[in-house]
């Protein structure tokens, strides 16, 4: 018996080795071995030549290189939680087949959200510097110096209840915060009783009566600017806002502005309007330690990064067993 023609996969990022080793097992795949960026001219190449692409968030699939792509390209399996970055209407009518790896990235991602509302209330990236940066500055222990805020008690603002919106809220909530959430519609009552949660049809209300703020929705077209700057000012002045979802949920620009003076007490951010470029004015507001930032790793643990490759992996074999396979991404169903 002939042995069937492994799919050619293009892969854009360097993943890790376990994932990778198994890719060049089962696939005839291409790997990023220096993790270089792919230029345009290479996503090019790659759509006209392989079977499967797989990109990350990185790499942008928009309509005009999905249009340029061959006939032998049948599936686009990401990499990803989020398909933002993918014209994934484009794909359908090209007749490819998107699929990307959730519910793996949950308890990462969560995780990372209460680290940043830490760091943001005690101050903790600004005390790590007085030791790293300015050897000698600190004298001892003081009853007043570095003082920061108690995350007991205060009243946490979800934007966005899904599965992470949910894992942050449990944490939360352990912490002995009091849970408040805005979504499109509301958890089911087993959930909002288990968390004590307080449902928010109006996103504005909601935001001028919490202390936190955290958003966990995802990126698409409505949620675009879905802080904007009107509603980034009814926030009190003593609140604080943190963003492990995407940079363009936020008005980034209003977001300095209120920093600046001092209109909101502090952010925490992941992610950025123009990754990897991250505003000069919000890299100034972070040495003055009205912000925490950092470089988009909120789901940066090798266990999820594992997992995420394992899903690529079954979502290409059963697209190429002549099945549905299991993370297909729709058209309209972001």
């Amino acid at each position: 018996m002939t042995p069937r023609k492994k799919p050619k996969v293009y892969i854009t990022r360097k993943l890790p080795d376990a994932v990778e080793t198994r890719m060049r097992e089962l696939f005839d795949a291409e790997l990023n071995i220096d993790d270089t960026p792919r230029s345009a001219d290479e996503l090019l190449r790659a759509v006209t030549t392989a079977e499967v692409l797989v990109p990350t968030v990185t790499d942008r699939i928009d309509s005009a290189l999905i249009e340029s792509a061959g006939p032998q390209l049948k599936l686009i399996a990401s990499f990803s939680n989020g398909v933002d970055h993918i014209d994934v209407d484009a794909a359908a009518k090209k007749g490819i087949t998107v699929t990307n790896t959730p519910n793996v990235l949950t308890e990462d991602t969560a995780d990372m959200t209460m680290v940043l509302i830490f760091a943001v209330l005690r101050r903790l990236i600004e005390g790590s510097r007085v030791l790293t940066e300015k050897p000698g500055a600190w004298s001892g222990w003081s009853p007043t110096w570095m003082l920061g805020h108690r995350i007991s008690g205060k009243r946490i603002g979800i934007v966005g209840m899904g599965r992470i919106g949910t894992a942050v809220a449990r944490r939360a909530k352990a912490f002995g915060l009091s849970i408040h959430y805005h979504n499109r519609k509301r958890v089911n009552p087993a959930t909002e009783e288990e968390l004590e949660a307080t449902y928010w049809d109006s996103l504005d209300q909601m935001l001028a009566r919490v202390d936190i703020v955290s958003v966990n929705c995802p990126a698409t077209p409505a949620t675009f600017h879905l802080l904007s700057a009107r509603r980034l000012a009814l926030m009190q002045p003593s609140s604080i806002i943190v963003n492990t979802a995407r940079g363009d949920i936020i008005d980034e620009a209003a977001l300095i502005q209120l920093l600046k003076d001092h209109k909101i007490a502090g952010a925490g951010l992941d992610v950025f309007s123009n990754e990897p470029v991250v505003n000069p004015k919000l890299l100034k507001l972070a040495q003055e330690g009205k912000a925490v930032l950092l470089p988009h790793m909120g789901s940066a643990t090798i266990e999820g990064r594992i997992d995420m490759g394992e899903k690529v992996i079954i979502n290409i074999r059963t697209f190429f067993d002549g099945h549905r396979p299991p993370n297909r991404v729709l058209p309209g169903r972001l």
